[in-house]
Protein backbone atom coordinates (compact mmCIF):
# COMPACT_ATOMS: atom_id res chain seq x y z
CA UNK A 1 0.00 0.00 0.00
CA UNK A 2 1.23 3.52 -0.78
CA UNK A 3 1.09 5.98 2.07
CA UNK A 4 0.45 9.58 1.05
CA UNK A 5 2.52 12.28 2.67
CA UNK A 6 -0.32 14.59 3.66
CA UNK A 7 -3.95 14.39 4.67
CA UNK A 8 -6.29 13.95 1.73
CA UNK A 9 -9.08 15.79 3.48
CA UNK A 10 -12.11 17.02 1.65
CA UNK A 11 -11.99 20.52 0.23
CA UNK A 12 -13.33 23.05 2.72
CA UNK A 13 -16.09 25.29 1.50
CA UNK A 14 -15.25 27.97 4.05
CA UNK A 15 -11.99 29.86 4.41
CA UNK A 16 -11.92 29.55 8.21
CA UNK A 17 -9.05 27.93 10.13
CA UNK A 18 -8.59 24.16 9.98
CA UNK A 19 -9.95 22.14 12.89
CA UNK A 20 -7.26 20.57 15.07
CA UNK A 21 -7.77 16.82 15.31
CA UNK A 22 -6.59 14.46 18.01
CA UNK A 23 -3.99 12.00 16.79
CA UNK A 24 -4.57 8.36 15.98
CA UNK A 25 -2.04 6.75 18.29
CA UNK A 26 -1.09 4.09 20.79
CA UNK A 27 -1.58 4.22 24.58
CA UNK A 28 1.31 6.24 26.07
CA UNK A 29 4.15 4.55 27.90
CA UNK A 30 7.09 2.35 26.85
CA UNK A 31 7.20 -1.41 26.26
CA UNK A 32 10.08 -3.84 26.79
CA UNK A 33 12.18 -5.09 23.87
CA UNK A 34 11.61 -8.70 22.88
CA UNK A 35 8.26 -8.91 24.66
CA UNK A 36 4.74 -9.52 23.31
CA UNK A 37 2.87 -6.28 22.65
CA UNK A 38 -0.80 -5.49 22.10
CA UNK A 39 -1.03 -2.45 19.86
CA UNK A 40 -4.37 -0.73 20.44
CA UNK A 41 -4.71 2.14 17.98
CA UNK A 42 -7.05 4.73 19.45
CA UNK A 43 -9.40 6.52 17.06
CA UNK A 44 -11.56 9.29 18.48
CA UNK A 45 -12.58 11.32 15.46
CA UNK A 46 -13.25 11.14 11.75
CA UNK A 47 -11.19 12.85 9.05
CA UNK A 48 -11.64 16.58 8.70
CA UNK A 49 -15.06 17.32 7.24
CA UNK A 50 -16.13 13.67 7.44
CA UNK A 51 -18.79 11.93 9.52
CA UNK A 52 -17.29 8.48 10.04
CA UNK A 53 -14.18 6.33 9.75
CA UNK A 54 -14.69 3.54 7.24
CA UNK A 55 -11.22 1.93 7.20
CA UNK A 56 -7.91 1.98 9.04
CA UNK A 57 -4.62 0.71 7.63
CA UNK A 58 -1.51 0.25 9.78
CA UNK A 59 1.94 -0.11 8.25
CA UNK A 60 4.03 -2.28 10.57
CA UNK A 61 7.50 -1.00 11.47
CA UNK A 62 10.59 -3.03 10.70
CA UNK A 63 11.40 -5.50 13.47
CA UNK A 64 7.81 -5.86 14.68
CA UNK A 65 6.49 -9.40 14.14
CA UNK A 66 2.73 -9.66 13.66
CA UNK A 67 1.10 -12.57 15.52
CA UNK A 68 -2.65 -11.97 15.66
CA UNK A 69 -5.41 -9.57 14.64
CA UNK A 70 -8.44 -10.09 16.93
CA UNK A 71 -11.82 -10.13 15.20
CA UNK A 72 -13.68 -6.82 15.24
CA UNK A 73 -17.48 -7.18 14.87
CA UNK A 74 -18.81 -5.43 11.79
CA UNK A 75 -15.35 -5.04 10.28
CA UNK A 76 -13.17 -7.19 8.03
CA UNK A 77 -9.42 -7.34 8.59
CA UNK A 78 -6.90 -8.12 5.85
CA UNK A 79 -3.17 -8.72 6.27
CA UNK A 80 -0.53 -7.95 3.66
CA UNK A 81 2.76 -9.62 4.60
CA UNK A 82 4.97 -8.28 1.81
CA UNK A 83 7.66 -5.87 2.95
CA UNK A 84 7.27 -5.05 6.65
CA UNK A 85 3.54 -5.86 6.41
CA UNK A 86 0.27 -3.97 6.77
CA UNK A 87 -3.01 -4.62 8.54
CA UNK A 88 -6.24 -3.10 7.24
CA UNK A 89 -9.68 -2.99 8.87
CA UNK A 90 -12.66 -2.14 6.64
CA UNK A 91 -16.21 -1.53 7.82
CA UNK A 92 -18.60 -4.08 6.34
CA UNK A 93 -21.18 -1.37 5.66
CA UNK A 94 -21.82 2.31 6.25
CA UNK A 95 -23.85 1.35 9.32
CA UNK A 96 -20.79 -0.38 10.82
CA UNK A 97 -18.44 2.59 10.25
CA UNK A 98 -17.10 4.38 13.32
CA UNK A 99 -19.00 7.67 13.85
CA UNK A 100 -16.81 10.72 14.28
CA UNK A 101 -18.16 11.43 17.76
CA UNK A 102 -17.32 7.96 19.09
CA UNK A 103 -14.01 6.53 20.27
CA UNK A 104 -12.74 3.03 19.64
CA UNK A 105 -9.59 0.91 19.45
CA UNK A 106 -8.26 -1.22 16.60
CA UNK A 107 -6.08 -3.98 18.06
CA UNK A 108 -3.29 -6.13 16.70
CA UNK A 109 -0.79 -8.28 18.61
CA UNK A 110 2.82 -9.01 17.91
CA UNK A 111 6.38 -9.40 19.16
CA UNK A 112 8.66 -6.42 19.69
CA UNK A 113 12.20 -6.41 18.29
CA UNK A 114 15.05 -7.47 20.58
CA UNK A 115 16.74 -4.07 20.36
CA UNK A 116 15.64 -0.97 22.27
CA UNK A 117 14.61 2.06 20.22
CA UNK A 118 11.56 3.90 18.92
CA UNK A 119 8.99 2.30 16.63
CA UNK A 120 6.67 4.33 14.41
CA UNK A 121 3.46 2.79 13.06
CA UNK A 122 2.14 4.74 10.07
CA UNK A 123 -1.65 4.77 10.08
CA UNK A 124 -3.88 5.66 7.13
CA UNK A 125 -7.41 6.61 8.22
CA UNK A 126 -10.07 6.42 5.52
CA UNK A 127 -13.41 8.17 6.02
CA UNK A 128 -16.69 8.61 4.21
CA UNK A 129 -15.15 11.84 2.93
CA UNK A 130 -11.37 12.07 2.52
CA UNK A 131 -8.43 10.41 4.24
CA UNK A 132 -5.92 11.30 6.95
CA UNK A 133 -2.38 9.92 6.76
CA UNK A 134 -0.85 9.76 10.24
CA UNK A 135 2.64 9.09 8.93
CA UNK A 136 4.94 11.95 9.90
CA UNK A 137 8.08 11.00 11.84
CA UNK A 138 10.04 13.57 13.88
CA UNK A 139 13.60 14.42 12.99
CA UNK A 140 16.42 16.50 14.37
CA UNK A 141 18.30 16.30 17.65
CA UNK A 142 15.23 16.81 19.85
CA UNK A 143 12.64 14.23 18.81
CA UNK A 144 10.40 15.18 21.74
CA UNK A 145 10.17 18.82 20.69
CA UNK A 146 9.82 18.14 16.96
CA UNK A 147 7.10 15.51 17.55
CA UNK A 148 4.89 18.11 19.18
CA UNK A 149 5.06 20.27 16.04
CA UNK A 150 3.92 17.55 13.63
CA UNK A 151 0.46 17.94 12.18
CA UNK A 152 -0.05 14.26 11.36
CA UNK A 153 2.37 12.23 13.51
CA UNK A 154 2.75 8.48 13.15
CA UNK A 155 1.80 6.37 16.17
CA UNK A 156 4.89 6.14 18.37
CA UNK A 157 6.08 3.39 20.73
CA UNK A 158 9.20 3.71 22.86
CA UNK A 159 10.89 0.32 23.32
CA UNK A 160 13.26 -0.01 26.30
CA UNK A 161 15.89 -2.65 26.99
CA UNK A 162 15.02 -5.59 29.29
CA UNK A 163 15.71 -4.62 32.89
CA UNK A 164 15.28 -0.91 32.21
CA UNK A 165 12.37 0.97 33.75
CA UNK A 166 9.43 1.02 31.31
CA UNK A 167 8.91 4.71 32.01
CA UNK A 168 9.27 7.78 29.81
CA UNK A 169 10.20 11.12 31.39
CA UNK A 170 9.34 14.24 29.42
CA UNK A 171 9.70 17.95 30.10
CA UNK A 172 12.19 17.41 32.94
CA UNK A 173 13.81 20.47 34.55
CA UNK A 174 15.41 21.60 37.80
CA UNK A 175 14.94 25.05 39.26
CA UNK A 176 18.13 27.11 39.30
CA UNK A 177 19.75 27.60 42.73
CA UNK A 178 21.99 30.54 43.64
CA UNK A 179 25.05 30.42 45.96
CA UNK A 180 23.95 29.85 49.54
CA UNK A 181 20.73 28.12 48.52
CA UNK A 182 20.69 24.59 49.91
CA UNK A 183 17.64 23.09 48.19
CA UNK A 184 15.70 23.19 44.96
CA UNK A 185 12.94 21.31 43.12
CA UNK A 186 12.75 19.02 40.12
CA UNK A 187 9.78 18.61 37.78
CA UNK A 188 8.71 16.45 34.81
CA UNK A 189 5.98 14.18 33.44
CA UNK A 190 6.30 10.44 33.95
CA UNK A 191 4.42 7.90 31.82
CA UNK A 192 4.72 4.19 32.61
CA UNK A 193 3.90 1.32 30.27
CA UNK A 194 2.90 -0.91 33.21
CA UNK A 195 1.76 -0.05 36.76
CA UNK A 196 4.80 1.18 38.68
CA UNK A 197 5.69 3.15 41.78
CA UNK A 198 8.33 5.85 41.94
CA UNK A 199 10.19 4.95 45.14
CA UNK A 200 13.37 6.98 45.08
CA UNK A 201 15.61 9.56 43.45
CA UNK A 202 19.31 10.33 43.56
CA UNK A 203 21.71 12.79 41.95
CA UNK A 204 25.38 13.67 42.42
CA UNK A 205 24.31 17.33 42.65
CA UNK A 206 22.67 16.88 46.09
CA UNK A 207 23.41 15.12 49.34
CA UNK A 208 19.75 14.21 49.77
CA UNK A 209 17.05 13.73 47.12
CA UNK A 210 13.45 12.77 47.86
CA UNK A 211 9.96 12.70 46.39
CA UNK A 212 7.86 15.41 48.05
CA UNK A 213 4.24 16.50 48.02
CA UNK A 214 2.88 20.02 48.48
CA UNK A 215 -0.78 20.45 49.41
CA UNK A 216 -3.09 22.72 51.34
CA UNK A 217 -3.90 21.73 54.91
CA UNK A 218 -6.50 24.21 56.06
CA UNK A 219 -5.16 27.59 55.02
CA UNK A 220 -1.52 26.52 55.04
CA UNK A 221 0.49 25.07 52.16
CA UNK A 222 2.65 22.26 53.56
CA UNK A 223 5.31 20.06 52.06
CA UNK A 224 6.30 16.58 53.15
CA UNK A 225 8.38 13.68 51.90
CA UNK A 226 6.46 10.66 50.60
CA UNK A 227 7.59 7.05 50.41
CA UNK A 228 6.53 6.73 46.80
CA UNK A 229 4.24 7.87 44.01
CA UNK A 230 1.99 5.50 42.04
CA UNK A 231 2.22 5.59 38.25
CA UNK A 232 -0.82 3.95 36.62
CA UNK A 233 -0.11 2.29 33.28
CA UNK A 234 -0.51 4.51 30.20
CA UNK A 235 -1.28 7.65 32.22
CA UNK A 236 0.95 10.70 32.53
CA UNK A 237 1.69 11.76 36.10
CA UNK A 238 3.04 15.29 36.41
CA UNK A 239 5.61 16.34 38.98
CA UNK A 240 5.06 20.08 39.17
CA UNK A 241 5.42 23.12 41.39
CA UNK A 242 2.69 23.10 44.02
CA UNK A 243 2.16 19.34 43.82
CA UNK A 244 4.28 16.20 43.75
CA UNK A 245 7.89 17.00 42.84
CA UNK A 246 11.49 16.05 43.44
CA UNK A 247 13.27 17.79 46.31
CA UNK A 248 17.05 18.14 46.09
CA UNK A 249 18.63 19.14 49.39
CA UNK A 250 22.15 19.76 50.64
CA UNK A 251 23.16 20.98 47.21
CA UNK A 252 26.86 20.49 46.62
CA UNK A 253 27.17 23.56 44.40
CA UNK A 254 24.95 26.26 42.88
CA UNK A 255 22.80 25.17 39.95
CA UNK A 256 23.02 27.72 37.16
CA UNK A 257 20.53 27.96 34.31
CA UNK A 258 21.81 26.04 31.31
CA UNK A 259 23.46 23.23 33.24
CA UNK A 260 22.53 19.58 32.68
CA UNK A 261 22.23 17.52 35.87
CA UNK A 262 22.05 13.69 35.94
CA UNK A 263 19.10 12.41 37.99
CA UNK A 264 18.37 8.72 38.62
CA UNK A 265 14.77 7.71 39.32
CA UNK A 266 14.05 4.38 41.03
CA UNK A 267 10.87 2.37 40.44
CA UNK A 268 9.23 -0.80 41.70
CA UNK A 269 6.51 -2.89 40.07
CA UNK A 270 3.71 -4.92 41.67
CA UNK A 271 5.98 -7.97 41.95
CA UNK A 272 8.65 -5.98 43.78
CA UNK A 273 11.05 -5.86 40.84
CA UNK A 274 13.13 -2.70 40.90
CA UNK A 275 14.42 -0.69 37.96
CA UNK A 276 15.97 2.72 37.34
CA UNK A 277 15.84 5.50 34.77
CA UNK A 278 18.69 7.98 34.29
CA UNK A 279 17.75 11.36 32.86
CA UNK A 280 19.66 14.55 32.14
CA UNK A 281 17.61 17.40 33.58
CA UNK A 282 18.31 20.95 32.37
CA UNK A 283 18.51 23.69 34.98
CA UNK A 284 16.07 26.54 34.33
CA UNK A 285 14.66 29.64 35.95
CA UNK A 286 11.17 28.67 34.78
CA UNK A 287 9.49 25.78 32.88
CA UNK A 288 10.42 25.19 29.27
CA UNK A 289 7.07 26.64 28.18
CA UNK A 290 8.17 30.02 29.49
CA UNK A 291 5.48 30.37 32.15
CA UNK A 292 6.63 31.53 35.54
CA UNK A 293 6.57 28.96 38.33
CA UNK A 294 5.71 29.56 41.97
CA UNK A 295 8.56 29.96 44.42
CA UNK A 296 9.71 26.68 45.90
CA UNK A 297 10.17 26.94 49.65
CA UNK A 298 10.63 24.20 52.19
Amino acid sequence: MSFISRTLACTLLSTGPAIALAHVGLPPGPAVAGSPYEAAFRVGHACQGARATTALTVQLPRGFTLQDVPARPGWTSTIERSGDGTVRWTADSAAQALPGDQKSEFVLRGQLPAEAGTLYFKVLQTCDVGKADWAQIPGGSSAEASREKLEFPAARLLVVAPGAAPVEATGAWLRAAVPGQSATGGFMKLTAGVPLRLVGVSTPAAGVAEVHEMKMEGDVMKMRAVSGLDLPAHQSVELKPGGYHLMLMNLKQPLAAGQQVPVTLSFQDAQGTKSTLLIQAPVMLAPAGGASAPAHRH
